[in-house]
Parts: C-alpha cells; sequence; structure tokens
C-alpha cells in the first residue's frame, strides 16, 4: 500500500475555502519529496480552533484509491488526545 507522510500546518482561514466548497482538495510535498493530492474532507476530523497542524500520513490502496489519513504527530504543546 503507498504511504505517504507529511507535515501540515494551516490556519483555520486557510481551511475556510473547503467549507465554502472553494476547494475540493488539499496538496502537499511528502517528505520523500512527492507531490500528493487528496480529498480536503480526510482533515475535519484533524480541524482545531487554530488550525491543522502535526505530521500525518496517507494511506492509499495499489489503485491510489481508498485514502485514509492519520495524524503521527501532534503539534507541540497540545495534548496526544486532541
Amino acid at each position: 500500500m503507498p504511504r505517504f507522510e507529511f507535515d501540515l500546518d494551516l490556519s483555520p482561514e486557510e481551511f475556510l475555502a473547503w467549507y465554502r466548497g472553494e476547494a475540493r482538495s488539499v496538496r502537499v510535498r511528502s517528505h520523500q519529496g512527492l507531490v500528493v493530492e487528496f480529498p480536503a474532507r480526510l482533515l475535519q476530523p484533524y480541524l482545531r480552533p487554530e488550525g491543522i497542524r502535526g505530521r500525518f500520513v496517507l494511506t492509499c490502496d495499489a489503485q491510489f484509491r481508498n485514502a485514509r489519513l492519520d495524524r503521527l504527530h501532534p503539534p507541540l504543546g497540545t495534548a496526544p488526545g486532541l
């Protein structure tokens, strides 16, 4: 299964485009140097008042479908359960 790790630091304002329907996907550069695009809806569980911050891993099947997003490391200064 393909696996892509990346760091993300989005302010709440930057994520507003998804809520407004202006953006459907997010494009990031993985630690492997690849540009990866995935549905913005996968980030919704990680949205906090301060935005979305942390190290994430995106996994998908061999056809690059059925994407799953997990946070590996929460941002510094937050409780592990957040």
